[in-house]
């Protein structure tokens, strides 16, 4: 294709260290509008999770609203089936086979990607991580990943924790999948910040992201600590507000007896934390599909990009700033 034409390789692509952008400043319209003033438009393959909860619907739906053809591209979204790696390397698989331009994967496991990456590469297609890293991690297979830091992330809400509780506490974390890069890396930031400190680990176990699971979870997590749990690190809303209700259904009063802190900032955790129920909110900011353009751009015109592009990113520690900054959410 044209497109591939005008890439210098896949090498020529990956910088070294890391970039905060804003996103308002990742403008695509020159090079967009210029794929679609010649007539062809950029194939873009998504290799996508699909459902799994607010944060994903919003920054799916970003991706899909931004890489349109009035912007020059035609993007095919293949969301994996109930979160299969499987179907996500078969849809990445087809794509490489159908010669898109780029390929854009958010990955549902960690591990296994080597073969399909180098795959991709050598059909010179530029794969472009969104959100979740890969393990191990070679830059010189990708273009590069645009996410927040999620150690960055969880070390503010560990620090937060510290903070709250000078005394010391009884904690237990809920965590997403098993093999997710993303858990990963929030368990490393938060267990950074909190070494030394006087919290108590109690507990750590799988809730999925979801609502049910972590409200299950918690129950299991209160009855077998005789509700000798004073925090919950909750490594994304949907399993921090399940755990708020098995909180109250317990006897107790979630944000005063039992602090949860959560990461992802969507509407509802807002919301929560405005009324009380949440005690601390961090932001994982989904919308970045300006510069996911921007650097798909830039990878087929064969500019240089840096290897890890991180989005920023609010913490929200109180009713008061969740009280203010809901006006303006668009998640």
């Amino acid at each position: 294709m044209a497109h591939k034409k005008r890439m210098l390789g896949l090498l020529g692509f990956v910088g070294a260290g890391a970039l905060a952008l804003g996103l308002a400043g990742c403008a695509s319209g020159d090079g967009g509008e210029a794929a679609a003033g010649e007539g062809e438009l950029i194939s873009v393959g998504f290799v996508a999770v699909g459902p799994e909860g607010g944060w994903r619907e919003a920054n799916e739906t970003n991706i899909q609203d931004t890489f349109t053809e009035d912007a020059g591209f035609d993007l095919k979204y293949a969301p994996a089936t109930n979160l299969d790696q499987k179907s996500q390397i078969d849809a990445f698989t087809s794509f490489v086979d159908e010669g898109v331009d780029v390929i854009l994967l958010s990955a549902t496991e960690a591990s296994g990607w080597e073969d399909s990456l180098a795959r991709a590469q050598e059909a010179e297609i530029p794969v472009v991580l969104l959100d979740r890293g890969i393990e191990p991690d070679d830059p010189s297979l990708y273009v590069t990943r645009i996410a927040p830091d999620n150690l960055v992330v969880a070390e503010a809400v560990g620090d937060w924790a510290v903070s709250a509780f000078p005394e010391g506490a009884n904690y237990v974390v809920l965590e997403g999948p098993a093999g997710v890069g993303v858990v990963n890396e929030r368990n490393e930031g938060w267990d950074t910040a909190v070494e030394g400190s006087n919290l108590v680990k109690v507990d750590a176990q799988t809730a999925n992201w979801s609502a049910e699971e972590g409200k299950s979870v918690m129950e299991t997590l209160l009855k077998a600590n005789n509700n000798d749990i004073q925090l919950v690190f909750a490594q994304n809303d949907e399993m921090g507000l399940g755990a708020a209700q098995a909180v109250e259904e317990a006897g107790l009063t979630p944000g005063v007896d039992v602090k949860i802190a959560t990461i992802d900032g969507t509407l509802a955790a807002m919301e929560a934390l405005a009324a009380g129920t949440l005690s601390f909110v961090h932001e994982y900011n989904p919308l970045f599909g300006e510069t996911a353009i921007d650097v798909v751009e830039k990878a087929l015109a064969g500019e240089s990009v840096e290897s890890y592009i991180i989005v920023p990113s609010e913490a929200f520690d109180s009713p008061e700033a969740a009280q203010a900054a809901l006006p303006d959410r668009k998640f």
